[in-house]
């Protein structure tokens, strides 16, 4: 005996056409392989969330000022513009930008792995200072990562997509 069939506990959005009603910025630094970044739109987008990559910090500025951000994933070792990615690491710039916003978002900092316990705990302190909603450290398995996503939809948006 065959059930009715499952609905996604967040269903795409009721306009139609696949519009996305959830904005998502993956702020990501591109010369890393296999990252979340990678996977998450595939995983998402069907379920109406509209996922933006940035794989440096102007291409997230730029993405900031001109489209409305609900959801934001910042890698630490975003790069600035994409000169020298592994020496110009620009997240706290980053993350700086979308807590002055007027409606800031919830914010995920994924960040390197810390070089000592009191590094980790003083890169957590600044991170959580600037706003951050979770700071996982990379790399990220994308079960953890979802998981996380899930938190925010339910705390900042009582598990319903925000309206427009």
């Amino acid at each position: 005996m065959q059930g009715p069939p499952i609905q996604p506990r967040f269903p795409t959005s009721p306009l139609g056409g696949g519009e996305s009603r959830l904005n998502l910025l993956l702020g990501y630094a591109k010369w890393r392989q296999d990252t979340v970044a990678e996977h998450l739109p595939t995983l998402l987008e069907p379920l109406g969330i509209r996922c933006i990559r940035a794989s440096t910090a102007r291409e997230a500025t730029d993405l900031v000022r001109t489209l409305q951000v609900h959801i934001a994933v910042v890698d630490l070792t975003i790069p600035m513009d994409g000169t020298d990615p592994r020496l110009d690491e620009a997240g706290s710039r980053v993350l700086e930008l979308l807590r002055r916003l007027e409606q800031p978002p919830p914010t995920v900092v994924v960040r390197p792995p810390q070089p000592s316990v009191r590094e980790s705990g003083r890169g957590l302190a600044d991170a959580l200072r600037q706003g951050a909603f979770a700071v996982l450290d990379g790399p990220v398995r994308i079960e953890t990562m979802l998981e996380v996503l899930r938190r925010v939809v339910r705390r900042h948006f009582s598990d319903h997509w925000p309206v427009q």
